[in-house]
């Protein structure tokens, strides 16, 4: 029979060393969360064969002492934490006081290390486990780490590594995350003997555009809210920059990268209504929150975080990325340019903010948020006959539903009612800065595309994809002006329920009575649904209840039901706006130009893709070859 033994301390850090340095770039992730935690403000970053045969990092922080450099490279030893207390209110990236032993554990490592204040510097060097004493070295400053041969005394896990290109890839990204989470701080990248960025110390906006593009600043969207303790700054990228892989999303917890489930599903909530399905948003954003309302010791590589109050952080998240989209009307300039936040601010700074412990919330955008001031915009006499006598196309199109949507209200009807043959004659335009964003309508191609001109040149607008956002927001308001109305069912549904689902039942059973389902116990593993709302009637009863309850479980309210409704209310739109081939008369056209700039979320339709196009001078000059 085998007896219980002890394994010995090499064995312990090697298992160790497979959980936090699954790769190169865990293992470099680990020494430069120690360099910034050491308070450096300037990394240096050297790397051969994608870091597998070396990983070289100096920095300027304060260095160790000769008589702690032994206990650097001890498992389970760290300055960081002494207690339980400190453990649950983390306030630095490293804590565990194990990944310096697991990388020691599996590669030749060597560290050099200046204290302040001493004379020289010391050094000790790791192999099969063995610390070497410490010797004397040259260092300027700081603290030197050298990792040579990552794995190299376990080949059946060496094998598992991919390429030197794959490996650099993996190790370039780890330390752009961390760039780009602390700007104040100087990076730079060699590789192979060969530069491959460098950083300077610099403020939040120019490490952005440095990483994620200077597009990405230009067209992005900042956002800035808090809620209590709950602070939250960055940037979104606008919907137009979406891209095909989830490469360029990056989210930071008090300056620690990570991937979290609940706020991956708040962002792309926040998006679904501008968004194609098969498109992923670019964002930079940073959260910050008291390090007791947050606990980082859930996994090894400390990639993951479990909020105290999630309930509160998915609310702030999708309510502020959803106003900030919500802004993003036809034609209005960029974000960026007119609502950049303040050169003190944290987004622009970099600096930790500071939020009071108060019990004040955010609040989400309202519905039926208050609409700008109708322009008195006017529009020269064109020498074109204008159509026949038509009623306007938005009346004609009005949605068949009871449901309170007062078309007359808008400011459309001034300039979709046609009056004799034509446009009464206006005041020309001499001063093209006058013109509405979107310009005047000249012309309809192929009953598909709206022409306008406007002072950058010509916008080209999809007559039926702008139409179906307009009244897919119309629809949204007025929906939301009145209390879900539920709809008894004639025979309940009864289902077998999870201990989970029948104790989020007990427990949110207002919540559920305002979403305008009626769900009791029928007994101890069972439940019935009675009574849903009267838009979802037609859906299947048991699955929507099922999610609606998995939603109140995880974050405390259900987003199922908006977007089984916002579903239903794209379907309307779609059907509701107007198709290809529809003859628009010009005042038709410049109507729904003039709405397009009223209207929320405008530069996309329902399914996220774009409503219209700016070609400008320049643009229409180099198609020509004017001045070439």
């Amino acid at each position: 029979m085998p007896t219980i033994a002890l394994l010995p301390d090499h064995l312990i850090n090697q298992i160790a060393a497979g959980e936090v340095v699954e790769r190169p770039a865990s293992a470099l992730k680990e020494i430069l969360e120690n360099s910034l935690d050491a308070g450096a403000t300037e990394i240096n970053i050297q790397l051969e064969e994608g870091g597998i045969a070396l990983i070289r990092v100096s920095d300027n922080g304060c260095g160790i002492d000769k008589n702690q450099l032994p206990l650097a490279l001890a498992r389970h030893a760290t300055s960081k934490i002494t207690s339980l207390h400190d453990l649950e209110q983390v306030g630095t990236l490293g804590f565990r006081g194990e990944g310096l032993a697991s990388i020691a554990a599996v590669s030749r490592l060597t560290l050099i290390s200046r204290f302040e204040g001493a004379d020289h510097a010391w050094q000790v060097e790791v192999q099969e486990g063995e610390i070497s004493a410490p010797e004397p070295a040259a260092l300027h400053k700081g603290t030197v780490i050298e990792v040579r041969d990552v794995y190299y005394n376990t080949p059946a896990r060496r094998k598992f590594l991919k390429t030197a290109t794959t490996e650099f890839g993996h190790c370039d990204e780890t330390c752009k995350r961390l760039a780009l989470a602390w700007p104040d701080v100087a990076f730079s990248l060699t590789h192979n003997g060969r530069v491959c960025w460098k950083f300077p110390a610099q403020r939040r906006q120019a490490r952005i555009a440095a990483i994620l593009g200077e597009s990405f600043m230009e067209e992005g969207l900042p956002v800035e809210a808090a809620n209590g303790q709950l602070g939250l700054f960055g940037m979104i990228g606008s919907p137009t920059q979406s891209r095909t892989s989830r490469d360029a999303q990056y989210f930071f917890v008090n300056g620690r990268f990570v991937r979290d489930k609940l706020v991956s599903h708040a962002l792309r909530e926040a998006y679904r209504d501008v968004l194609h399905h098969e498109r992923h948003p670019v964002y930079a954003l940073f959260f910050n929150l008291p390090p007791d309302l947050v606990d980082v010791n859930v996994h090894p590589q400390k990639s993951e975080v479990k909020f105290r109050d999630s309930g509160a952080v998915y609310r702030l998240l999708k309510g502020a990325i959803q106003q900030v989209l919500a802004g993003t009307m036809a034609g209005s300039q960029s974000a960026v340019t007119t609502a950049m936040p303040p050169d003190n601010s944290a987004f622009a700074t970099g600096n930790t903010p500071t939020y009071a412990a108060d019990n004040s919330s955010y609040q989400p955008p309202a519905t039926g948020t208050p609409q700008p001031a109708w322009p008195r915009f006017q529009q020269t006499s064109m020498p074109l006959a204008v159509g026949e006598h038509t009623p306007a196309y938005f009346e004609q199109l009005r949605p068949a539903s009871d449901l309170p949507y007062q078309s007359g209200t808008s400011p459309i009807s001034s300039f979709a009612t046609l009056t004799g043959n034509g446009f009464q004659q206006p005041l020309p335009v001499t001063d093209d800065s006058q013109s509405p964003p979107l310009g005047f309508a000249v012309a309809q191609i192929h009953g598909v595309y709206v022409l306008s001109q406007n002072q950058h040149g010509l916008v080209v607008v999809d007559m039926h994809a702008a139409h179906e956002r307009i009244l897919y927001e119309k629809l949204k308001q007025a929906l939301d002006q009145h209390s879900i109305v539920s709809q008894p069912l004639l025979i309940p549904a009864s289902f077998h329920a999870t201990s989970l689902e029948m104790a989020t039942a007990q427990q949110q059973e207002d919540a559920l009575r305002d979403l305008g389902f009626e769900v009791a116990p029928v007994s101890p593993t069972h439940l019935a649904l009675r009574a849903v709302p009267i838009a979802l009637q037609k859906a299947d009863p048991v699955a929507l209840v099922r999610d609606i309850l998995k939603d109140l479980a995880e974050v405390g309210s259900s987003n199922v039901l908006v977007a089984r409704r916002n579903e239903i209310l794209a379907t309307m739109a779609c059907h509701g706006a107007v198709r290809a081939n529809r003859h628009l008369t010009l005042p038709e056209m410049n109507a729904l130009l003039r709405e397009m700039e009223i209207t929320e979320r405008s530069d996309q339709c329902n399914h996220g893709r774009p409503t219209w196009f700016q070609l400008s001078m320049n643009d229409l000059d180099k198609l020509f070859m004017r001045g070439q």
